[in-house]
């Protein structure tokens, strides 16, 4: 009969055994702290990047839409203006489609607004916005050809007394007078500019501090585990 004896541990092999276990395991978890972190640290800065990213393509689309509309247009002083008159003079001739290669004459009545600068007190036409200069150089506006030419007139009818009770508006001049025309609606004001850049900028510099801030976690973090290391 062969007898097995136990292998027996004393208290300190016991104590060498638990303190590795727990080391291990502790090993671990700083591995699984520090993968975590990385992880998170990786999205802060693709987010960062992606704003910065979407903000640069934000500010090429408004450059080329709304800043080179603004800096090549000359009417963008803004002010106030005076309605000194507001006018039907005379019927206009245009065409309407009334189906497949068919097209029909009707007419619509130009309306005539005059009004005056309150900054320099230039007296000058007013129209509708910077299209209709390229459209006409007497009428406020040009609408779309109708067959019921009454339906028009009644339209600037309205147009003409809505002008007359307003008595000032906010029109765009050129201040150089190079242009004397005069426009009741600018799409790209400076303001309007303004605000349309402002946002990108906000998104721009948020996402360079997010990127700022963790480079610098990463490097507060790098330099205490180095003045941990460092021999006392």
């Amino acid at each position: 009969m062969f007898f097995v004896k136990g292998i027996k541990t004393t208290p300190a092999i016991q104590q060498r055994v638990i303190h590795k276990r727990l080391w291990g395991y502790e090993l671990k978890d700083r591995k699984r702290t520090e993968t975590a972190l990385k992880a998170g640290e990786d999205r802060a800065i693709l987010l960062g990047l992606g704003m910065v990213f979407s903000s640069i393509m934000m500010y090429f689309v408004i450059c080329i839409t709304m800043v080179r509309t603004f800096a090549d247009s000359v009417l963008t002083d803004e002010t106030t203006c005076i309605v000194l008159n507001s006018t039907l003079t005379k019927d206009i001739n245009c065409s309407y489609n009334c189906g497949s290669d068919c097209w029909r004459s009707s007419e619509f009545p130009c309306l005539q607004v005059y009004v005056s600068l309150n900054a320099t007190g230039r007296i000058g036409l007013l129209f509708h916005n910077e299209e209709m200069l390229d459209v006409t150089s007497e009428c406020f506006y040009v609408p779309k050809c109708q067959k019921d030419h009454s339906v028009l007139r009644v339209m600037f009818q309205n147009i003409s007394e809505h002008l007359k009770t307003l008595q000032q508006v906010t029109c765009f001049h050129d201040s150089s007078k190079h242009q004397t025309s005069i426009l009741l609606n600018h799409p790209h004001s400076s303001s309007a500019v303004f605000h349309s850049l402002f946002w990108p900028s906000c998104m721009c510099s948020g996402g360079a501090l997010i990127i700022l801030m963790v480079k610098l976690t990463q490097f507060l973090s790098t330099l205490c585990e180095q003045i941990g290391k460092a021999p006392k």
